[in-house]
């Protein structure tokens, strides 16, 4: 299952904090079925049934079924600039 790092806990509470309407929602990744894609990020109000949810210090990511498959095992991490942008990064597990 997808883990998060500290940087990427911060910043998925961050993002969703500037959301009222998800309050008990999150970030939800979308996967189009292969590693070598990219994945499309989205803040949602609550997972879709199928979804799979990653929960680390009251940060929620939801997971499709392919990003599921695809970052199994793997850990997001997050940068934070001085000027409040994100990106994110996906890595292997160490």
């Amino acid at each position: 299952m997808l883990t998060l790092t500290e940087e990427a806990t911060t910043a998925v509470k961050t993002i969703t904090a500037q959301y009222p309407d998800a309050v008990q929602g999150g970030v939800r990744i979308e996967g189009a079925g292969s590693p070598e894609s990219q994945f499309t990020l989205s803040v949602v109000d609550g997972p879709e049934p199928q979804d799979a949810v990653v929960e680390n210090a009251g940060a929620r990511v939801f997971l499709d079924t392919d990003a599921a498959a695809v970052l199994d095992d793997r850990v997001l991490d997050a940068k934070i600039d001085p000027q409040g942008s994100v990106q994110f990064a996906v890595t292997t597990a160490a």
